[in-house]
């Protein structure tokens, strides 16, 4: 073995830099702090590169190193783990386009994706002293970082404060809040912690739990050249809802031919269809009945279950990711849904932002999603322009889209057929239920509680000043809370002066 030589304090100050630039959540608002300081601790060595391009400077020196800093096995034992989090930082990001070119012949295809570049990236781990088991496990880490970045950044677009938060929350489901112990620990039992995702219909929880469910470690199989297992079959998502009671427990567990009238032939639920390496969305959990939900438990729990009409049991390795837009306090409370399910699915909650909370905080998270959109379903931008001037026009700017994301969807669908989008005015009666469940479920800012309050005022009252003496307050204060919601049934808008006679 070559004599070992610890870090100098200089190296070590760079490899200190690197160390915490690699652990940092992307998403963090402390990411940019890090590559800037790593980016000025490695410049000099790579004088020519453009600012703040970290990694060429990295490169340079690693490059500069003594050969025997270069392998960790020639490494006194303290600089040992800091520098394998050098290396397999420098030797990552040296595989990026790579990887992402992977990502996307994959998503082309069905079965899993043979990988040109694996050798090379293999050839370097080892060449840092990593042994064949440990240089897979990591090119399977590697691949796995990739691709969660991939689906949460093109899935999940939005610079809102609270779509910034909710990619740093994703994040950290899939890999913990501390990928150091995730790397030594946790890589592969990741399906032991259940995400219960919570937010109102047409949000996105479907696209979140698929950025989940795709994101899941999949071993790499050295002798076949390729990843154990497509991530395109990795993610199966449910709606409970479409199921009767009595057809949902064979959907979720499967049943044996003869099991019931109507069984020809045996069916595997999803459960059964599940990847070891993948994971079963159950979207509507709310609408589960308790009976069920043991029986989910159960599976959550041990890990096994049996189909309909059958005593044997099967393993299930993957894992569960719930959602639902009700009020799940409420329904514990009424015993609705069981306290023991409640918990076992909630090993992390996350908050699915409403489009208006999004739009309040960055009106430019239109034009990103409105972008996102006509890209996916023409393959161009290039009625951006025109698509936003009419959703400018009608519903207006102060449309609170109550149908959140999926409604914007349908809105620019109406808009490319027929050149406009007028959104369907709840009843009187509808609205009011819907205002109450919203008060109930805490969904509503404090000015959209006032909108929508005023709003109720100005159909019982019928007049803006008889909404100000009852609510007591200036008329001019009324008007503009009564301005937005009222501009999306143009015939109710207010007009004229600000002060009304009433």
């Amino acid at each position: 073995m070559p004599f070992s030589q610890s870090l100098s304090e200089s190296e070590r100050e760079i490899a200190l830099a690197i160390s915490a630039a690699a652990f940092v959540n992307p998403f963090s608002d402390d990411r940019e702090r890090f590559e800037r300081d790593l980016s000025e601790k490695v410049s000099a060595f790579a004088p020519h590169a453009e600012p703040g391009r970290w990694s060429e400077g990295l490169a340079g020196w690693l490059a500069q190193l003594p050969k025997s800093k270069r392998n960790l096995n020639s490494l006194p034992i303290r600089d040992r783990e800091l520098m394998r989090v050098v290396f397999l930082f420098s030797t990552y990001h040296q595989f990026l386009q790579d990887l992402d070119g992977l990502i996307t012949k994959q998503l082309e295809q069905e079965n899993s994706a043979r990988v040109p570049f694996a050798k090379q990236c293999l050839e370097i781990l080892n060449g840092f002293g990593l042994d064949d088991a440990e240089s897979d496990r990591l090119f399977g880490i590697f691949y796995q970082l990739r691709r969660a970045h991939h689906f949460i950044v093109r899935g999940l677009k939005g610079d809102s404060a609270s779509m910034k938060d909710f990619r740093r929350r994703l994040w950290n489901n899939v890999f913990t809040s501390d990928i150091r112990s995730y790397d030594q620990f946790l890589w592969n039992k990741m399906e032991d912690f259940s995400t219960l995702l919570l937010g109102e219909t047409g949000s996105g929880k479907g696209t979140a739990a698929a950025a989940i469910g795709r994101s899941g470690f999949i071993p790499f199989v050295r002798s076949q050249n390729a990843f154990a297992e497509s991530f395109n079959r990795t993610f199966i998502a449910l709606n409970l809802a479409q199921f009767p009671e009595s057809l949902l427990e064979a959907e979720l567990f499967g049943y044996r031919k003869g099991a019931f009238t109507g069984a020809v032939e045996s069916h595997d639920g999803v459960f059964a269809r599940c990847s070891p390496h993948g994971a079963i969305f159950l979207d509507e959990i709310g609408e589960v009945v308790p009976p069920v939900q043991v029986k989910l438990l159960n599976v959550l729990q041990e890990r096994v279950f049996s189909p309909v009409g059958s005593r044997q049991t099967q393993r299930f390795a993957g894992r569960v990711i719930a959602a639902t837009n009700k009020n799940l306090d409420q329904l514990r409370s009424t015993r609705n849904f069981r306290e023991d399910f409640f918990y076992r699915i909630s090993s992390d909650i996350i908050e699915v932002p409403t489009l208006r909370q999004r739009l309040q905080e960055s009106p430019h998270e239109l034009d990103l999603l409105l972008e996102s959109i006509l890209h996916r379903l023409t393959g161009s931008s290039g009625m951006l322009k025109t698509i936003h001037e009419k959703i400018e026009k009608t519903p207006g700017p102060n449309y609170c889209w109550p149908g959140n994301v999926r409604e914007l969807e349908q809105a620019i669908r109406r808009i490319l057929l027929t050149g406009s989008y007028q959104p369907r005015v709840p009843s009187a009666e509808s609205s009011e239920d819907d205002f109450a469940k919203r008060c109930i479920d805490i969904q509503l800012t404090a000015d959209e509680l006032m909108q929508r309050y005023a709003h109720l005022a100005y159909r019982k009252l019928g007049t803006r000043a008889a909404v100000a003496r009852r609510l007591e307050l200036d008329p001019r204060t009324v008007l503009k809370y009564l301005n937005p919601i009222l501009s999306q049934t143009t015939s109710e808008a207010p007009e004229g002066p600000a002060v009304s006679p009433g």
